[in-house]
């Protein structure tokens, strides 16, 4: 029951995710106007005489873009503002906070996903396991330890009709890799032979 109860509270959690992923997909659409954070003007100085060079930035337009809008406090007085403003190199940017916001929606969906399939691993598998193999079963492969895991597990999945054949191919291919394994584990402790 407490299994069951981590389940129910891991399940309530990914439907909030997916929620919270739908309201910021519906939100990026909704604004189709430009954010004043999306666009800027970036001017870099150069030294000049006594006054070290540095970079401006001021969220302004395409027309705006130059030193005389973007530099604030302009650091020369009088005659030396337009000599300042002839060094310094000015770039319009803009960038698209809609897809980012998207980038980042799909990245924690995938990180999401992967840490329910690692629940599912964690939780669920061996409670399936052990209602598909049976308690007593479970108990005889704990005594026997790690010589052989699950050693019928695939004469009782082929006796299966309800399971689809996919997850019968899983599952053996599942075996054959804990055999091979098993038997690597043999090889190096028993044997002390290291494969080339």
């Amino acid at each position: 029951t407490l299994r069951l109860q981590h389940i129910n509270m891991m399940s309530s959690v990914a439907f909030k995710l997916l929620a919270l992923v739908g309201l910021l997909l519906m939100s990026t659409q909704t604004t189709d106007a430009k954010n004043s954070e999306d666009i800027r003007c970036k001017c870099t100085c150069p030294p000049y005489r006594d006054i070290e060079g540095q970079i401006y930035k001021q969220n302004v337009s395409l027309k705006d873009c130059n030193c005389l809008h973007v530099v604030e406090p302009m650091p020369v007085d009088g005659k030396d503002v337009e000599a300042y403003c002839l060094r310094c190199e000015c770039k319009y940017e803009e960038r698209s906070s809609g897809t980012i916001k998207v980038t980042i929606i799909i990245y924690l969906s995938i990180l999401g996903l992967l840490f329910l399939y690692m629940v599912y691993l964690t939780l669920l598998e061996p409670m399936l396991k052990r209602r598909l193999f049976g308690h007593s079963q479970l108990q005889n492969d704990d005594d026997v330890g790690d010589q052989q895991p699950f050693a019928n597990a695939h004469n009782v999945l082929s006796r299966s009709t309800s399971r689809p054949n996919m997850l019968n191919k899983v599952e053996h291919a599942q075996q054959r890799w804990r055999r091979q394994v098993q038997e690597q584990r043999k090889s190096v402790f028993d044997r002390h032979v290291v494969l080339s």
